[in-house]
């Protein structure tokens, strides 16, 4: 009876923050009541605080299989998500520019389903995460990693509640390509003969980047020229969408762009380079110091 009269103050508090819900989602799983999203997203931040701890003293597991199998299914449902996105759209004439919430009917019946597929998908990439833990691959939890996934998850049950369909669909369908391609790409590199083939990790990166830009210029798009979609949610998603950029710019410098100091490059040795996998590039830098240092 006191989870159930918390669930009732909470839900009536975000109703009063949002105003009414969208009465076409009612009954949808998970998305009555803000409270499994809550829970859900604080179970995933203590898997991480927990499970690094429990991992401290244990070595990493491998779970090449339960990864390829995680990886084939994610793509496979983005794949579902991209394509049933472009067919609902298209069916109900969605106006790229700006598109409001009711004027397709059946057709933004049909988007909000998908978008539900994707929002749920927010918490089943919460595994990401916990291979993360479980293999010691502490280096790709960033805060970066982190703030994405948790906020992500807890944005879209608010999207599904308020604006499940119209203008909401964009993202999505961007953010599906790029998990098809990113997804594989994590799927191919658990495979250590399939490695050699990927070299456009970079470029993943860059279209993520990309994806952000578009979504922040299609956002804006419907407030400069509007067609009834909220205008509070487009000035939210283009914040979001910012600090999604501003953190991957961030990513990007430092995975990237940073190039090797000349103490970097005199104190490890020729062998250790080898040994773990540097760029050629470093190696020409490496040498190039050491003929420097000869010559003289």
């Amino acid at each position: 009876e006191h989870l159930k009269a918390f669930d009732r103050e909470v839900n009536a508090f975000v109703d009063y923050m949002f105003g009414p819900r969208d009465s076409r989602v009612r009954g949808w799983l998970l998305l009555d009541s803000y409270l499994p999203t809550f829970f859900l997203t604080v179970a995933y931040l203590l898997c991480i605080w927990l499970g690094n701890k429990f991992m401290k003293n244990r070595p990493p597991f491998s779970l090449r299989a339960h990864l390829i199998v995680y990886n084939l299914g994610i793509t496979l449902l983005s794949l579902y998500m991209l394509i049933e996105l472009i067919l609902a759209t298209w069916e109900g004439g969605y106006n790229l520019q700006c598109q409001n919430l009711h004027s397709a009917g059946d057709a933004d019946i049909r988007v909000a389903k998908v978008l539900w597929w994707y929002y749920f998908s927010k918490v089943i990439e919460f595994a990401d995460t916990i291979f993360f833990v479980l293999r010691k691959k502490s280096s790709q939890i960033t805060f970066l990693h982190v703030y994405h996934h948790a906020t992500m998850f807890n944005i879209w049950w608010c999207v599904l509640n308020w604006i499940p369909c119209g203008q909401s669909f964009f993202g999505p369908t961007l953010n599906s390509f790029i998990h098809v391609l990113m997804y594989s790409y994590y799927g191919l590199s658990v495979i250590p003969s399939m490695r050699k083939y990927l070299w456009w990790k970079k470029y993943l990166t860059q279209a993520q980047l990309i994806q952000f830009l578009l979504t922040i210029v299609h956002t804006l798009s419907a407030a400069v020229k509007p067609c009834g979609f909220p205008f509070g949610c487009l000035m939210f998603q283009s914040s979001y969408m910012a600090t999604l950029v501003i953190l991957f710019v961030n990513f990007y410098i430092k995975t990237y762009r940073k190039a090797p100091s000349r103490t970097a490059v005199k104190e490890t040795p020729v062998t250790t380079e080898v040994k773990n996998g540097f760029h050629k590039d470093y190696f020409a830098a490496a040498n190039g110091f050491l003929n420097n240092k000869k010559a003289q």
